[in-house]
């Protein structure tokens, strides 16, 4: 989606020419959750100021009650007004930054702390960091009183049409929807669970990309539920079919170059692609809690389902973690395959990013490319071949994450700490919960 270079008089008078009659001033809470405080237009000028005030005590993990003002400074090139309309008048939203009272970036801010890693990046002579997402969404019917079923719109498989597809109507609507937006969209096509869907769009600078699978996903719920259906971004929402997943396509840029691009080098692979690449391995077993971040995450990363399990690499093989799709020159990238749409997109990229940048500070070096089928090999073979397993559990990769001092900095204290306790309630929730697996498999023999 391109980025808007709005001036506070555009979005003034674009609003009185559009009839705006409502704001949304979006941000996004540690967890990954969408929240907007919604004004009228007549309040505009005070946010155009930075003078909307809203309390940070009421978001998970933001602040305590005692220091509970926050200001939402809102990003004047995320103006966009939405393209449906109500009784009430068309509604804008701006996506906004939070700052303290004292005029500083709260620190509790994920859109804010991947601009901190940013910084970082642009430090080493860097000038940007593109990402390439590819959210992947169930489509479950609703019941007549428009309550969500477990009952999937089609029996479809990848790049099935209709009348397979059922879904295919509703997924044109949202790609629409999109392009409406301004939404470059690549391709959208059925994925290989029933029922299942992706749509992949232009890539763009991380926190613009990062704004658009939020807006992403909000028009797809919106745009689902006028067809009578419920999209859901959970990771594996049944059992026994492929899991969502959002592979996340990433190169640097240094000005108009690819910095992972080298016409001379090994797959036409630069010594700092190699780095980062080195980087993102080192560090994948800690960065799998905020890119897999719900108990939920870990019944997808299992092998069988064409999800990775493995800490390897390749540049033609599908079943590792990390893949070189082909394209070249500027389109050179690394494609991460473990994150799931659960995922905060913010936390998730500045972690990554973290990952890959102390690659190329410490001038880490990968271990050989793994091409061929990960999965068939044996334990033997995959230790002799360097492949580490992903952590089989939320538990076990907060574990990971909580002694990795890199990952740690990327996060901040003030995410960290709150994600890390989020994590730990949600894991001893799910652990003293008795399942409806566990009663059919014990209740009677025991």
């Amino acid at each position: 989606m391109p980025k808007g270079n709005y001036t506070t008089e555009d979005i003034q008078r674009i609003a009185n020419e559009e009839n705006v009659r409502f704001l949304r001033l979006m941000f996004t809470d540690i967890m990954g959750t969408i929240k907007n405080v919604e004004v009228p237009v007549s309040q505009l000028k005070k946010v155009l100021d930075n003078k909307m005030m809203f309390d940070g005590s009421s978001i998970e993990g933001f602040v305590r009650i005692e220091e509970s003002d926050m200001f939402l400074y809102p990003d004047l090139s995320t103006w966009m007004i939405f393209p449906w309309e109500s009784d009430h008048g068309k509604v804008a939203r701006l996506i906004c930054d939070i700052y303290n009272p004292d005029g500083t970036p709260f620190a509790g801010d994920p859109r804010g702390n991947l601009k901190r890693q940013l910084s970082k990046m642009k430090e080493l002579g860097f000038t940007s960091f593109n990402l390439g997402p590819e959210p992947e969404f169930f489509l479950f019917k609703l019941d007549e009183d428009g309550n969500i079923t477990t009952d999937l719109n089609d029996a479809g498989g990848y790049f099935d049409f209709a009348p397979t597809d059922l879904g295919e109507n509703c997924r044109r609507d949202i790609v629409l929807e999109l392009e409406n937006l301004g939404y470059e969209v690549e391709a959208s096509h059925h994925e290989v669970a029933p029922g299942q869907h992706e749509i992949d769009f232009k890539y763009a600078d991380v926190v613009d990309a990062c704004d658009n699978i939020q807006t992403f996903k909000l028009v797809v719920k919106t745009i689902a539920r006028k067809h009578g259906l419920h999209a859901t971004f959970m990771p594996k929402p049944l059992f026994g079919i492929n899991g969502s997943g959002m592979h996340c396509n990433m190169s640097m840029f240094k000005g108009d170059e690819n910095a992972f691009f080298d016409p001379e080098g090994e797959l036409q692979l630069s010594t700092t692609a190699y780095h980062f690449l080195g980087g993102l391995m080192k560090h994948a077993r800690a960065y799998t809690a905020v890119c897999n971040p719900i108990v939920n995450s870990y019944k997808r990363l299992v092998p069988g389902y064409e999800a990775p399990v493995y800490v390897a690499w390749s540049g033609c093989n599908r079943s590792p973690l990390i893949r070189v799709p082909e394209s070249r020159g500027l389109s050179t990238r690394l494609e991460l395959r473990s994150v799931d749409p659960s995922a905060n997109p913010y936390m998730a990229m500045a972690v990554l990013l973290a990952a890959g940048l102390d690659g190329i500070k410490n001038e880490l070096t990968p271990p050989p490319a793994v091409d061929r089928n990960i999965y068939i090999m044996t334990e033997e073979e995959r230790k002799e071949a360097q492949i580490q397993d992903l952590p089989s559990t939320l538990h076990n990769a907060i574990k990971e994450l909580r002694v990795n001092e890199v990952m740690v900095d990327a996060l901040g204290e003030h995410i960290f700490s709150n994600f890390q306790e989020a994590k730990r309630m949600e894991w001893a929730s799910f652990r003293q919960t008795v399942s409806e697996w566990e009663r059919e498999q014990y209740l009677e023999l025991y």
